[in-house]
This record gives C-alpha cells, sequence and structure tokens, in this order.
C-alpha cells in the first residue's frame, strides 16, 4: 500500500491520503515521511509546525508571507474543515483561481499548499483541531492576508456567516494588492 497524491487544479497544490492501519484498538498513520514524500512530489524541508484549536464556523484566512514564503502539508486531528488554496503568484497561469479541499479526523486526508498561496480553512464541525507543518518561520511582520470574501476570486464557502478576527475581515481583495507584495510565479 502506498501513500496516495491526487494533483489538484492548481499546480503544486496536492491531496494527499495516507496509508491508515486499523484494527480493533484503533488506526495508526504516518502523518510526513520525508522519502515518501519527496516520491510523491513535495520535496521540502519543514522548519515548524502549528495546531489551531477552532469553534464551528469560524474562519482563519487567507494568509501568506512575502519575504518569507511558506508552503504547508495541511491535516486535521479532530473535527472537519474546508480548506482553501489560492494561487497569488503574479504570472502565474492560475492566478486568482482557488481550491477547496474537505478535511476531516475521518478521511485523514491532508493537503499540501505550496510556497507563493495564499491559504486559509473554516470549521464545519463543533470544534476542529488542525496542524500544518511550515517551510518556513513566522515572521510577523511578513504576515499578510486577502479578503476571504474577495468576489473575484469566488470561494464558495460552506459557511454563511463565519467568525473572523479583526484582521481577517479587513484584508484587501487581491486586486487591492500592489504587484510588490505578491510573489512572482517561477517560470
Amino acid at each position: 500500500m502506498a501513500v496516495k497524491y491526487t494533483e489538484t487544479s492548481l499546480p503544486g497544490v496536492l491531496i494527499i491520503e495516507p496509508v491508515v492501519f486499523k484494527d480493533d484498538r484503533g488506526f495508526f498513520l504516518e502523518t510526513h515521511h520525508q522519502k515518501k514524500y519527496v516520491e510523491g512530489g513535495i520535496n521540502r524541508t519543514f522548519v515548524q509546525d502549528n495546531r489551531s484549536h477552532s469553534k464551528k464556523g469560524v474562519l482563519r484566512g487567507l494568509h501568506y508571507q512575502h519575504r518569507y514564503p511558506q508552503g504547508k502539508l495541511v491535516y486535521v486531528i479532530t473535527g472537519e474543515i474546508f480548506d482553501v488554496a489560492v494561487d497569488i503568484r503574479r504570472g502565474s497561469s492560475t492566478f486568482g483561481k482557488w481550491e477547496g479541499i474537505y478535511l476531516s479526523s475521518d478521511n485523514n486526508r491532508q493537503v499540501f499548499v505550496p510556497e507563493g498561496f495564499a491559504h486559509g480553512f473554516c470549521v464545519l464541525s463543533e470544534t476542529a483541531d488542525v496542524l500544518y507543518k511550515c517551510t518556513d518561520f513566522y515572521h510577523p511582520d511578513d504576515e499578510f492576508g486577502i479578503l476571504w470574501s474577495d468576489p473575484t476570486i469566488g470561494i464558495e464557502w460552506p459557511v454563511a456567516s463565519p467568525a473572523l478576527s479583526s484582521k481577517d475581515s479587513q484584508y484587501p481583495k487581491l486586486t487591492e494588492i500592489a504587484e510588490d507584495f505578491l510573489p512572482r510565479a517561477m517560470v
């Protein structure tokens, strides 16, 4: 049995389905195995792990770092989320496009969001615990975001009135961000 990798409509954004070993005691799975993930196209070194605990209806995002871009390997250990990646790389053929993936503790799916993408998620279960590995460290002075409801992106969030932080509710639309503050697509 091998880890299953599924490409999405956005280049580099991968859905990962790890092998889950179940028996009457419960289950076991590898949440990251460097050699196997390199074989699947994720050739990154992860330097920081984060955990987020959120209540139903909370939406976090859409976040990115510009000078210190972060690739993220995201998975849920309790609950269910709708996870979103948005291509914000200037010059990319998929600039401004998004992909949404349901991740839960039941389906054990993961998503890899590469550098150059904004990332966010909303919580569908009563609570959710989300873990994500990052390819660079968090730099508060390099934190940027895009308005979650930007109509030019048109994300179809499965929550009508999400609970947002004041920061997330005030981010600009993608078209309002100066090009100097967006990553450039590598050709």
